[in-house]
């Protein structure tokens, strides 16, 4: 199955979906975003990197905001970095493509950012007809670059990640909310109220109540 030009979808969706699948549904089926401190100082991180163009270190060039596709998966997006590592393999593979995914926080403890990653990847593989074994994420927070191999179960979970984005977007219905740790730092937390209205309170009535009190 490959997806018409006009159904992709993008592909940092994969990421939010990971995370959350009502935080992605507020995001991608009803618009709505909002920025807090830590999505501020994540976005700052991307333009500085999306302003740079191309260079080349020795072995290594290096591409900056590449666009990416998969018809297969039905995914658009713009790569913060991609590398190209020159390759001593007898494969016949000039340069090997390495994707790097710039983040503002620490590594997480779930995949969504590994999923995130590996989508980039799938999405060289089919534009370039080579493998992409592996890529990197750089968190700002530690200044540490974490490798990471797309071996077959990442694959399997991103595969199945994009397919999942496909189907709550098409279905146009957001999930409902379920309040848990992660919340907390959410920069959708007062769009989505998880605690009001997993509480069995209507937004309305909890709307209604603050505007009383003003």
């Amino acid at each position: 199955m490959t997806y018409p030009e006009d159904d992709l979808l993008p592909l940092s969706g994969l990421q939010h979906l990971a995370f959350c699948e009502r935080q992605c549904a507020l995001i991608h089926i009803e618009q709505a975003w909002a920025e807090n401190l830590f999505t501020a100082e994540g976005r700052v991180m991307h333009e500085r990197v999306h302003k740079e163009d191309r260079e080349s270190r020795g072995d290594i060039r290096v591409e900056y905001s590449m666009p990416l596709r998969s018809l297969r998966l039905g995914l658009i997006a713009k790569a913060d970095v991609v590398e190209f590592h020159r390759n001593r393999e007898p494969s016949g593979i000039k340069w090997r493509p390495f994707p790097v995914e710039y983040k503002r926080g620490r590594p997480k403890k779930d995949n969504s950012d590994k999923v995130q990653l590996c989508a980039q990847a799938l999405c060289l593989e089919e534009m370039l007809g080579v493998e992409v074994p592996s890529g990197a994420l750089f968190y700002g927070k530690t200044r540490h670059r974490q490798d990471v191999d797309f071996d077959g179960d990442l694959r399997s979970e991103t595969e199945d990640t994009a397919e999942r984005f496909h189907v709550l977007v098409e279905g146009g219905k957001t999930p409902k909310p379920a309040y848990g740790k992660k919340c907390n730092s959410c920069s959708m937390k007062h769009l989505c109220l998880p605690k009001t209205v997993e509480k069995g309170k209507s937004i309305d009535r909890y709307l209604m109540n603050a505007m009383s009190d003003l």
